[in-house]
This record gives C-alpha cells, sequence and structure tokens, in this order.
C-alpha cells in the first residue's frame, strides 16, 4: 500500500522557487570567489593619503579638490595606516561643534590626530582601526570584510607591501559583477520585496523645509547615510546624502558652513554643484520588480541607493548596493 503523500501544487511551486534562488546565489557566489581585489582596480583610479598630523580642515579641503569620498591615514610614528578619514567624519565633525557651541576657529589648528584621540569628540566611523584586503584576496573575501566590518570603504593593498591600491565599495563591487557576470539560466525573476532585499518599513522620509541641522539630527540617531526627500503630499522629490557636500563646498570658511547648516533642504539641494561628486541621485522603482531588472538598472544608472515608490509616488521601500550584494553574501 503507497502511503506517500502527494505533494500539492503550491509546495511544488514553492520548492521549485526556493531551487531557483538558491541557484542564483550559488552562481554569483561562484563568481565573487572567481575574481580578486585587483580586477576591480580601475587603471585610472588614485588613492590620496594623509599624514595624522596635518589639519583636518586641509585633508576635507583636499578631498574635495581630488573628489574623492575617503582617504588612508598614515601615521609616521608608527610606520603604519590607522584608518580612514571620510568626507562624513568631517560633516559630523562641523555638526559637534555646532551642537556644543565650540568656536569653529579652534578646529582649524586640530590636527587628525588630535580629533582621533578626543574621547569627548567625533569618533570617525573608519578611525578604529585600519581593516584591509590583499589585492589577490578574492571579491567574497572583500564583500564579508565590508559587511562583517560595518564599513562603507575597503582599502586594497599590494601584497607585501604598505602600498594601497585603491579603495573599494559595496557598489564597485556591484558593478564589477553586473559587467562580467554571465548567465543563461532566468535565476532572478523574483520580485526584490519578495526576496526581502532592502529595506520596507520604519522608512525616514524628511520635508524639504526641514533644516538640515535636523535632518543630520534624524540621520545621526538612526544610523542613517541617506534619506528620501518629499514635498507636503509624501511624494519622494530627491534624495539627501550624508556625504553631500554642498553646504560646505558652497561656503567662504568654516563659520559659514556651519550656518549653511540652518538652511532648509531645499535650498541646500538647489545648490548642489555638477563640479563635485552627487554621491545619491534621486532612482526609483517599484518594489514588485524582479531582482534581473534591478541588476540591469543598475548596469545603466550606478545608483547607490534605489527608492521604492507607489503609483502615487509615494516612498514605500529603499534598497543600497550593499542590500543586493549582502543577499547574495549571507547565502
Amino acid at each position: 500500500m503507497d502511503t506517500t503523500i502527494p505533494k500539492t501544487p503550491s509546495l511544488t511551486i514553492l520548492n521549485e522557487k526556493e531551487v531557483i534562488r538558491r541557484a542564483g546565489r550559488s552562481a554569483i557566489l561562484d563568481f565573487l570567489r572567481s575574481a580578486k581585489a585587483y580586477d576591480i582596480i580601475r587603471s585610472s583610479g588614485k588613492v590620496v593619503v594623509f599624514d595624522v598630523r596635518i589639519s583636518v580642515q586641509l585633508a576635507f579641503y583636499a578631498l574635495v579638490e581630488h573628489d574623492m569620498q575617503a582617504a588612508p591615514l598614515w601615521d609616521a610614528e608608527r610606520r603604519e595606516f590607522v584608518g580612514l578619514l571620510t568626507v562624513t567624519d568631517f560633516i559630523s565633525i562641523l555638526q559637534h561643534y555646532s551642537m556644543t557651541n565650540t568656536p569653529i576657529t579652534e578646529l582649524s589648528a586640530r590636527s587628525i590626530s588630535e580629533i582621533m584621540k578626543d574621547g569627548e569628540g567625533v569618533k570617525l566611523k573608519h578611525g578604529d582601526c585600519f581593516d584591509g584586503a590583499d589585492a589577490d584576496a578574492n571579491l567574497l573575501q572583500c564583500c564579508r570584510l565590508l559587511n562583517g566590518k560595518g564599513k562603507d570603504f575597503l582599502p586594497v593593498i599590494l601584497p607585501g607591501d604598505a602600498r594601497i591600491l585603491a579603495i573599494i565599495t559595496y557598489t564597485t563591487i556591484l558593478e564589477y559583477l553586473v559587467t562580467n557576470f554571465r548567465e543563461q539560466r532566468r535565476l532572478f525573476d523574483d520580485s526584490i520585496y519578495d526576496l526581502n532585499i532592502g529595506t520596507y518599513s520604519d522608512i525616514l522620509t524628511v520635508d524639504l523645509s526641514t533644516p538640515l541641522s535636523s535632518v543630520l539630527l534624524a540621520m545621526d540617531r538612526r544610523n542613517l547615510s541617506t534619506v528620501p526627500v518629499v514635498d507636503q503630499s509624501g511624494v519622494v522629490v530627491s534624495l539627501y546624502s550624508r556625504s553631500d557636500i554642498t553646504f560646505l563646498a558652497t561656503a567662504s570658511d568654516a563659520d559659514q558652513a556651519v550656518s549653511n547648516m540652518s538652511l532648509p533642504l531645499s535650498s541646500i539641494l538647489s545648490q548642489q554643484r555638477s563640479d563635485i561628486s552627487t554621491p545619491d541621485l534621486l532612482f526609483t522603482c517599484s518594489r514588485d520588480g524582479t531582482l534581473q531588472s534591478i541588476f540591469e538598472f543598475f548596469a545603466s544608472a550606478k545608483f547607490n541607493r534605489l527608492v521604492c515608490v507607489d503609483e502615487e509616488g509615494r516612498c514605500n521601500g529603499i534598497i543600497s548596493a550593499r542590500d543586493l550584494v549582502k543577499y547574495f553574501c549571507d547565502a
């Protein structure tokens, strides 16, 4: 007597979907294991290194001049790299000075080293230690270093040498993936929402009339690097990134930069310049979009963040390059 319990059609479909999802993840993981950090270094790339003895204000303006988001920090006394300085670090420092009513003139005299050693001040996000990857490390190892350490930037180091060849990010890795990965099978037809890639609840949005200082404070409290900007109807009209240096680049000095923090977000966004990097332009999609379509969209747009909107244009989700990479690395 056959006691086998017949499979229901719905259960069969679910099992087939899971098999396809696992096959898709496995294919991506194999690709990431086969590629090296050295493979994604741009031949035209450059790295700026700061000695921790120089002024933190001078270092920031050097980042702006070279249109870079981060730079390694070198300690000559210890003869080693000790961390990274990012654009967002300097913005956090200015915010701290503004909130504590510390004279901004003091900032110009402070070195990076002094900032790093100040127990009462701002902690550099990548200043606690120097985490890098050898150029011959595979991309899966790089992804897990970024994710495991909670970092946004990963220096690539020449093996057996102290030289830093490049600084890579989740976006750098994703760009290499969508450009070079080839797969004939249809493995990525599930929606990003069904795959739980991204954030779909408790999403912070800010109004155009909100002062920049309040926006930065709200982002600090929730550890966010980017926030959707909405109009009075709740329709998404822009993105504000913590690494947006418009309010700094348009200031004549540090005092005016602090003063600019009281401006409404609408004023900051209207002053964005084209001659400096704008890390997060607004790109939108439906959260019903397939993972395949998101890959194809990234290939053309090279986004850091993608805002999911409903039919009225209101935000109902947000996806980052990190979310996409993390989905495969968590497999």
